[in-house]
């Protein structure tokens, strides 16, 4: 039987015909209030095709960050100086992707490799099976690739490895700077996205992912106790009360 005291949920995206991502209604009705109220830029390590996939309730944002900070889109499209400026530094302070991926290849096990993969010719992750993924094969990626200016996240049931340079917090303080903002906002649950909260001038991170279960804090982010949906749900509800004072 459903649960009468569950929230109603919207879906947001949809994947090879199937409801992938939700957002409770109420949430939507926040979202609403907070676009109105601020520049809402969506910012996630996903690629501009897997990002364009979701369709948020409310008029599509101006600007919004895709790839970890990799591309900058206005309207919707790259900007094209900004994506030049990010190669640009990778290329100067990091190892070739090509390299990682060979280590990756090298050193992951068939038996818990599921896929291997690269987004936008910027970063590689790996999909695997959690449970069978050795405790400490993270921990010596990790350890190869911080010398070779390289980051190592573990979310889920995916690996990512990412150049150092490559970070959300860049591209939003881009954006703060072409819109004049002077306050800055965010929320995150993974180890990508901490830069970002430590860059923000207030952060929330939900009591779900990555970051809840390492027990991360820093100065100037509330750890919620809300997960899921009902995360967001009270993200939203602090984003607005803070841009509305």
């Amino acid at each position: 039987m459903p649960d009468a005291r569950a929230p109603r949920l919207l879906c947001v995206e949809v994947y090879e015909h199937k409801p992938l991502s939700y957002v409770t209604e109420h949430a939507a009705r926040l979202l609403a209030e907070v676009k109105a109220a601020s520049v809402f830029v969506p910012t996630t390590t996903r690629t501009r095709e897997q990002y364009h996939r979701i369709q948020l309730p409310g008029p599509a944002s101006e600007f919004a960050i895709c790839a970890n900070g990799g591309h900058l889109l206005v309207d919707g499209v790259s900007d094209p100086d900004w994506a030049r400026a990010v190669a640009g530094r990778i290329a100067a302070e990091c190892a070739p992707l090509d390299e990682v991926r060979a280590h990756l290849r090298a050193t992951a096990d068939p038996l818990w490799l599921r896929k291997e993969r690269t987004a936008e010719d910027l970063f590689a992750y790996l999909v695997v099976e959690r449970d069978l993924l050795p405790g400490e094969w993270v921990k010596e990626l990790a350890a190869w690739a911080g010398p070779r200016g390289w980051t190592v996240s573990l979310q889920g049931r995916k690996i990512y490895a990412v150049p150092k340079p490559l970070t959300k917090s860049a591209a939003v303080r881009e954006v703060a700077r072409r819109t004049g903002a002077r306050l800055t906002l965010a929320a995150g649950d993974s180890l990508l996205d901490a830069d970002l909260l430590l860059a923000a001038d207030q952060a929330w991170r939900p009591g779900h992912g990555e970051l809840a279960e390492e027990g991360w804090l820093a100065p100037g982010t509330e750890a919620l106790t809300e997960r899921g949906v009902l995360a967001g749900e009270e993200i939203l509800r602090r984003f607005l009360a803070r841009a509305t004072r």
